[in-house]
């Protein structure tokens, strides 16, 4: 393949993982670690995440376990769970913090669903711009010939349409997760 259209694809990449990081953030009906990935703590005056002054851990299918590595900060972390949009009510044991995953009503579970689906749209729009910007730099450049500058629009083309359809598979296997009870 052609040095644009390998670069092309690595950018794609990029913005699969992103959505991948996105879509990890969504709350299902399980305890996941990853869920706390966005909460910033307040450590000394920095925004700091809640995994790096602390270790979570998950000791049964519908809860979280937070241990501060340092008592004096349990307060700032529990300060930041209250304040998030988590919905999640923390309880102080002393020297751990326990966070109860509720289950999720059906509603919630279809808005999750619509906020999946919109992650993965933004993702295929992040991945069509990315087609755009490698298309017109192509066009522009007079130095290939033109059938060569067809194959290469093609290949681009190829590259995006696999990179949309890892996002839908993507986006449906998340679906799925969020759906079931």
């Amino acid at each position: 393949m052609d040095e644009i259209v390998l670069d092309s694809q690595q950018r794609m990449e990029k913005s699969i993982e992103s959505l991948r990081a996105s879509l990890v953030t969504l709350r299902t009906g399980r305890a996941n670690p990853a869920i706390l990935s966005t909460l910033m703590i307040d450590y000394y005056g920095s925004p700091t995440p809640v995994n790096q002054i602390s270790s979570i851990s998950v000791p049964e299918p519908r809860q979280l376990l937070i241990k501060p590595y340092d008592r004096n900060d349990m307060k700032a972390i529990l300060t930041a769970i209250n304040a998030s949009s988590l919905g999640l009510n923390p309880i102080n044991e002393g020297t751990s913090i326990r966070l109860m995953i509720p289950t999720l009503t059906e509603d919630r579970r279809r808005e999750l669903s619509k906020q999946a689906k919109k992650y993965g749209e933004e993702a295929k729009v992040a991945i069509r711009n990315i087609r755009r910007d490698y298309v017109d730099l192509v066009k522009s450049d007079d130095t290939y010939p033109e059938d060569y500058q067809k194959k290469i629009l093609e290949d681009i083309q190829k590259v995006t349409d696999e990179a949309i359809q890892k996002i839908d598979d993507i986006c449906q296997e998340k679906e799925k997760e969020i759906m079931v009870v």
